[in-house]
């Protein structure tokens, strides 16, 4: 009866279907369950592997770059070292420095984060070194500063690009003698903090120019840790989405079970501009919008281009957006992979007609694949 098969789908049965049996109808839903249950063995292979990074505060990766970094901030993490983390928007610097600063010996001290770039640079001084009550309109009491908070700790000087010269002083003054002024203040405090830096601006750059100085920068650099951008983490990107998707199930209590083939192939095609962080504003934003066991390319709300479709996205001037510094073996690859994926998407895995939309011949896609390591698996799926 149908409410025995429905009370079954609720104790956990995938579905149902009615006698007589259509052979037609069962074999599509053992297709489907089939599909599911790898999706699910999947995403418990990932959560193990995220389980085994839980001391990376939520940053995994499959990738030789990044697992090279969590390496040295293993290494570096038991030092005093200053480190500078290198990387766009979005790549997770705070979170690395967090890492840092949790596998050191200071991790019972505070971990104090500024963004040196969000403060305006009349408060940014009295943000960092504190201020005496009187030293200035509106102080009417004493106030300690950032590096008087993480004490003990680690300050964490997210863009320091952004520093004027005067404050660059005062930070190398820290770093040379560990002590610091407070605005209008006129003796010295000792400070133990441990400083970690970042920035998505190019610093040697700076140096040219004299923005920023050079002292600082040797001091700051002991360490250099250079994060990838996600488009350049193509294993990782299905990781990462998998985690953001166990992470937002428990927090609005859903059960969604993966990702369609279509929506799979929807996150590998598209650059992510936004990096990590905007990869996991989509999952949120899909975990909360899809209404299926599974999530769908139109629970994730990218902005597609429909010549190039996939998901990906045209720069401003009408070109396939690339970084500064991208070399043409590099441009040519990248343009490659966008429109193999975009085809496969279209064609939902079907080569023939992804190689006819690209005119070239099977043999040709199928080198193409290969050499780009693409599977057209990925974009197999009657859902688009």
């Amino acid at each position: 009866e149908k409410e025995n098969a429905l009370r079954a789908v609720e104790l956990g049965a995938y579905d149902f279907f009615a006698k007589p049996i259509m052979i037609d109808e069962l074999a599509v839903i053992l297709k489907r369950a089939s599909y599911v249950t790898g999706l699910e063995r999947d995403l418990e292979i990932l959560r193990t592997r995220t389980g085994e990074q839980k001391d990376f505060e939520g940053t995994v990766a499959m990738c030789a770059p990044m697992l090279d970094i969590f390496n040295t901030v293993k290494r570096v993490a038991p030092t005093d070292a200053s480190v500078l983390i290198m990387g766009e928007s979005g790549t997770g610097k705070e979170l690395i420095a967090k890492a840092i600063h949790r596998k050191s010996p200071r991790r019972d001290g505070p971990f104090i984060p500024i963004n040196c770039g969000a403060i305006p640079e009349n408060l940014l001084e009295s943000e960092l070194f504190g201020h005496e009550k009187g030293s200035f309109t509106g102080a009417h009491v004493t106030r300690p500063g950032k590096f008087e908070l993480a004490d003990g700790g680690t300050i964490f000087l997210d863009e320091i690009g952004e520093l004027t010269q005067p404050l660059q002083v005062k930070i190398l003054r820290f770093l040379q003698d560990q002590v610091i002024e407070r605005v209008g203040g006129r003796e010295p405090i000792q400070v133990d903090a441990r400083i970690i830096a970042a920035t998505n601006r190019d610093l040697e750059e700076m140096l040219s120019t004299k923005e920023f100085r050079e002292d600082l920068f040797y001091r700051i650099n002991t360490i250099r840790l250079d994060l990838p951008p996600l488009r350049e983490r193509g294993e990782d990107i299905l990781l990462l989405a998998m985690h953001f998707l166990n992470l937002y199930n428990r927090e609005y209590s859903k059960n969604i079970r993966g990702f369609s083939n279509a929506a799979h192939g929807t996150l590998a095609a598209y650059p992510w501009p936004g990096n990590v962080r905007e990869l996991e504003n989509r999952i949120k934003r899909a975990v909360i919008m899809a209404t299926g066991k599974l999530i769908q390319p139109e629970d994730l709300d990218l902005p597609y281009d429909d010549e190039l479709g996939g998901g990906v996205k045209r720069a401003g001037n009408g070109g396939l957006s690339m970084q500064p510094g991208t070399t043409l073996k590099q441009a040519r690859e990248e343009t490659e992979r966008r429109l193999v994926a975009g085809a496969l998407l279209r064609s939902r895995g079907n080569i023939s007609a992804a190689a006819k939309e690209l005119d070239v011949s099977r043999p040709t896609l199928h080198d193409l694949m290969k050499k780009l390591d693409i599977d057209p698996g990925d974009f197999k799926g009657k859902d688009s």
